[in-house]
């Protein structure tokens, strides 16, 4: 297990970060949610898939670790926590509240007064974790996600959380 540095604090993602950001997102996907979501959207989520979409998104990416080996990361997407993962070994050591504090800073720095992020139905350790950090299922809604073989239609749980303007 990870011993959390509470100096340790959310920093831009660096083109160094890109391997093992992607490669923590692949394992993180397969450990929440391989299981509970359809066979034909595990098998679009490939490790190449995660690095191409990581690649892609790396500007909107915060992350907490040592560069070239990030102990979790929060990719935003407009007022969306698009993306949000900590590596299995750092899980319980204070890495997650501290990203999500610094993902919602950054949101509300944008402007956004109401941040929303989609939930796997099902993903019930990340729901608790989102509900205990002030967020609240709003509803559940399709959310389109893009694959390799085209959109792909998933039921998701929607919560939203008030900002604070900073």
């Amino acid at each position: 297990m990870v011993v959390y540095d509470p100096a340790m604090i959310a920093r831009p993602a660096d083109p160094s970060d890109t391997g093992a950001l992607a490669r923590l997102w692949y394992d993180g996907w397969q450990d929440a949610h391989a299981a509970i979501l359809p066979a034909t959207l595990a098998r679009a989520r490939t490790h190449e898939s995660f690095a191409e979409r990581m690649a892609a998104a790396l500007a909107d990416v915060r992350v907490i670790g040592p560069q070239g080996a990030p102990l979790g990361f929060a990719m935003l997407k407009g007022d969306e926590l698009y993306q949000f993962y900590v590596a299995s070994e750092a899980r319980g050591a204070g890495i997650a509240a501290a990203l999500m504090a610094d993902a919602e800073a950054q949101l509300s720095a944008r402007g956004v007064e109401t941040a929303w992020l989609a939930c796997a139905i099902g993903n019930a350790r990340a729901a608790r974790f989102y509900e205990k950090s002030g967020w609240h299922l709003a509803s559940t809604v399709v959310s389109r996600l893009d694959t390799a073989d085209g959109p792909f239609d998933l039921e998701v749980w929607r919560y939203e959380k008030h900002l604070v303007r900073r």
